[in-house]
């Protein structure tokens, strides 16, 4: 699918450290944004993940998901991906900086998704774009959302804004606040900035109570609607 440049870049794991080292800097998750009315994009990595960084990632990713961060260690993980814990220092420098990987991987993965979604429609109907997040969560939430929603059990777990692994959670709530603020400017809503908190909310909390055997998503998503065509009027 070619590339929309109204639409932020799509992130990319944070890059591996050769060494444990001392965090490196990241951006605030409320970086200005790279373009007028548009979210700012994420860094590019210094390099690409190995074959087992990528399995550390992968093993990561379903560990903490499903036990919780603090809960499993590197020895699990390692022996899970099939590498030494050496190896998995080489690669990440420290636990803090696997789980912003395990996060980015899984943002990246949301992102595209969203991005999908919002192309499908925008070009026919700018209105409807701006729920495509919404279109999104269902299909993501049939095979990755079990647990609730892993950035927001991240920052429940992870309260120190300097973590990088809660920067990366917490840039990826304000990179979707920011998106439906974008697309609702496009759509000419009145008061985007609002308008876009209105729909993040409901949208974390369709995803925050996907475990329950309610169905709750298509109640937020018909209330979006609701929201969006009553701003466009």
């Amino acid at each position: 699918m070619p590339e929309n440049p109204h639409l932020p870049a799509d992130p990319a794991s944070p890059p591996p450290d050769p060494a444990p080292q001392a965090d490196a800097p990241a951006p605030p998750p409320d970086a200005p944004a790279s373009r007028a009315g548009s979210p700012a994009s994420p860094a590019e990595p210094e390099r690409p993940l190995s074959p087992a960084g990528r399995r550390v990632v992968a093993a990561a990713e379903e560990l903490f998901y499903a036990h919780g961060i603090t809960a499993v260690g590197v020895d699990l993980i390692a022996e899970r991906s099939g590498v030494t814990k050496r190896t998995l220092y080489n690669q990440f420098g420290s636990k803090d900086r696997l789980v912003a990987a395990y996060l980015a991987a899984r943002d990246a993965r949301w992102r595209a998704l969203v991005r999908a979604e919002v192309d499908a429609v925008r070009g026919r109907d700018p209105v409807a774009a701006v729920t495509a997040p919404f279109t999104a969560l269902r299909e993501w939430s049939r095979a990755d959302a079990a647990r609730g929603c892993a950035f927001i059990n991240a920052l429940a777990e992870l309260p120190d804004p300097a973590h990088p692994a809660h920067r990366v959670a917490a840039g990826q709530k304000l990179w979707l606040r920011a998106l439906f603020a974008h697309l609702a400017t496009e759509a000419g809503c009145r008061a985007p900035d609002a308008l876009a908190t209105r729909l993040l909310v409901l949208h974390e909390g369709a995803l925050a109570t996907q475990p329950l055997p309610l169905d709750t998503l298509a109640e937020t998503t018909a209330l979006a609607g609701e929201l969006v065509r009553a701003a466009a009027r």
